[in-house]
Formats: structure tokens, C-alpha cells, sequence
């Protein structure tokens, strides 16, 4: 077949032995052909470097075999936090393995996400999409509501009425598991370096850490912008009281090495004179001295998860049940002791 023709669908059928119709539902990931003739389906577009058009998809209404992901995230950060690596990773390796694409924008603000989003829905180019950090109040739950546009909502809390489906993390219990082992060492003076306070999450562990009052600890919440630079000044300024907290948590494995370099530059000792723990874990929190007690989650699995649970929406025409994301654990290394008699 020529090259300088473009090839139809109505070709792909006729070299593959198959109706248009079973064509379309192999390009478009949609139950209805075997796998094995999905496959043939699948090499004979290959072979011709087929690509659908988006006029025609968005006129039709067929599925793009597209999901998207709107990061509202400096886009700098992206490279120096292994959450996103590993997510989108796990994210990446499951779509291949159902040959869906994967649109991937970085925004400068929630304005810009929702225009995003109503972009992609109107030009049909994602079947669904992924929505990272639920916020207290979520603008984005009744923007996509309204859009009718599939979605997964990752991590926070199990989702309300009119919020899109979410595969959850249980923060409460997360923020307990690295709290409490604190508290229990001896530290009556905890202090938690947090990302925005209109993040889930950040309400989550503060309202724990707080709830560890009636045993005796004093907690408090700094929020930051999650940058080594504003970690770096809120550190020197715990340092600097006369009465300091004796551990301090991070929200991220990047602000944990910011505020454990703050520590070695001023000559105090980590652990015997102030412990440091973090909520995200990364193969440099166990390379640098003293390597750092995190709480451990398999991300890239979860992102596998999440695309699973994302394509299993798309095929529903309601909103499913949630799904909880794997269950972290409690890696103590070496930056965590009793606090000073």
C-alpha cells in the first residue's frame, strides 16, 4: 500500500480480515475482539504508522486512547522529586501495556489546570484524566462533573457525592505510624515542615500530630512551598530558639535533605540532638549520613494502580467505587534516636 495515502480505517480491516467496526474497538482499547485479533489488528496499523485524526475522533465521539495528567507544579521541582518519577513511571508502564497514550502538562496554578481540563474535553482529546493533590473544598470535582470528563483523583481521602472516583491514601493512619514512633522514642517537641495548607494531606497529619497533645507532645505545622530554599530558612529559624523542637518531619525526601544540611552546617548533631524523619521516601534518603528514617510507599505501583483504576472508570458510564493505594511502611534509618536527657 502506498505511503502517500493515508490509511483508513476501512484499509486496516480489509489487511487484517476484520469488520471496520472490530477495527475501531482495537485502536480505541474497547471490549468486543479477542486479543488475539486485537493484536493482528494492532500490527497491521503499526505497520502503516496509523494515526488517528482528532477531527474525526471529536466528530464521532470515538475515544482518543489518550488520559491526561495537569501537574500543578513549578515545573523545576518535577526532576528533583522521585514521587513523580516513580508515579509517572507506574503510570506509563501501565497504559503501554494497553497501548493508551499519556498527555502529560505541567500548570503554574489551579486556574490553568481546570482551563486544561476543559481544553482536552472540548477538542476529545483524553478519554479521562488523573487529578494529584485534592484539595480541601476541590474546585476541580465539579469542573469535572460538569465536563462529564472521566477522572481519578490520587490520594486523600475516600471521595464524597459528586467527587470523582479516588484511589486513596490513608494519611491519618500514615501520619500515626511516623508521629507516634516519635512520640514513643521520648519527643515531646515535634515540629512538621508541610507543603501548602489547602492540600489534603497537610490537614491530615496536622490534625494527628495535634491529637498527640492529650500524650503530652507539643506539635507544630510550618507550611512551606515545598522548596529547599524556604526549608532551608524555616530550619535556621527552629534552630535558632532557645527552646527547639527535638524532631522535626518533612513532607518530602527533598525538604528532609534541605533541612538535614541546614542541621550539619550549623554543627547540630542529628540524631543525639535533633531527630529528622520524612513522608516521602527515595533511594538518596538511605545515600546520605546520616541516612534518613521515611515512611516507605511503593509509588511506582501506585501509579500502576491508578492508571488500572483510571482505564476501568473510562469503561464505566457512572462514577466506581474507590480504591485504597498501597499501605506504607516505616524504614527507621539512622536519623532518628531518643532526644537529649
Amino acid at each position: 500500500m502506498s505511503r502517500s495515502k493515508r490509511v483508513t480505517i476501512a484499509d486496516i480491516a480489509r489487511q487484517a480480515g476484520v469488520s471496520p467496526g472490530a477495527v475501531s474497538f482495537a485502536l480505541n482499547g474497547r471490549p468486543g475482539v479477542s486479543e488475539a485479533t486485537r493484536q493482528r489488528i494492532l500490527a497491521v496499523a503499526d505497520a502503516h504508522q496509523w494515526r488517528p485524526s482528532s477531527t474525526a475522533r471529536a466528530l464521532v465521539g470515538a475515544r482518543a486512547g489518550v488520559v491526561g495528567f495537569a501537574v500543578n507544579r513549578p515545573a523545576r521541582t518535577l526532576g528533583t522529586e522521585a514521587f513523580f518519577t516513580d508515579l509517572i513511571a507506574g503510570v506509563q508502564s501501565a497504559l503501554a501495556a494497553r497501548r493508551i497514550g499519556l498527555q502529560l502538562g505541567v500548570v503554574p496554578t489551579l486556574d490553568e489546570e481546570i482551563a486544561t481540563y476543559r481544553r482536552w474535553r472540548s477538542a476529545n482529546q483524553v478519554d479521562g484524566v488523573f487529578v494529584l493533590d485534592p484539595l480541601e473544598d476541590d474546585p476541580r470535582a465539579r469542573v469535572l462533573e460538569s465536563l462529564a470528563l472521566p477522572s481519578v483523583m490520587l490520594g486523600g481521602t475516600p471521595s464524597g457525592p459528586g467527587e470523582p472516583a479516588t484511589i486513596w491514601l490513608d494519611d491519618a493512619r500514615a501520619a500515626h505510624t511516623v508521629f507516634d514512633y516519635l512520640a514513643e522514642l521520648g519527643h515531646r517537641r515535634i515540629a512538621y515542615l508541610s507543603g501548602p495548607a489547602e492540600y489534603q494531606h497537610v490537614r491530615l497529619r496536622s490534625e494527628v500530630l495535634s491529637g498527640l497533645t492529650g500524650h503530652g507532645v507539643s506539635g507544630e505545622t510550618i507550611i512551606t512551598d515545598y522548596s529547599p530554599r524556604e526549608v532551608t530558612v524555616v530550619m535556621r529559624s527552629l534552630l535558632d530558639r532557645s527552646e527547639r523542637p527535638t524532631a522535626v518531619v518533612f513532607d518530602n525526601d527533598v525538604m528532609a535533605i534541605a533541612g538535614l544540611r541546614v542541621t550539619q552546617e550549623t554543627g547540630v548533631a542529628v540524631p543525639t540532638e535533633m531527630s529528622l524523619a520524612s513522608f516521602d521516601d527515595s533511594v538518596v534518603t538511605g545515600l546520605v549520613h546520616p541516612a534518613l528514617t521515611c515512611l516507605t510507599r511503593d509509588t511506582f505501583e501506585f501509579g500502576e494502580q491508578a492508571a488500572e483504576f483510571l482505564l476501568d472508570q473510562i469503561e464505566h458510564d457512572g462514577k466506581i467505587e474507590d480504591r485504597r493505594g498501597p499501605q506504607p511502611q516505616l524504614t527507621v534509618r539512622e536519623s532518628t534516636a531518643p532526644p537529649p536527657a
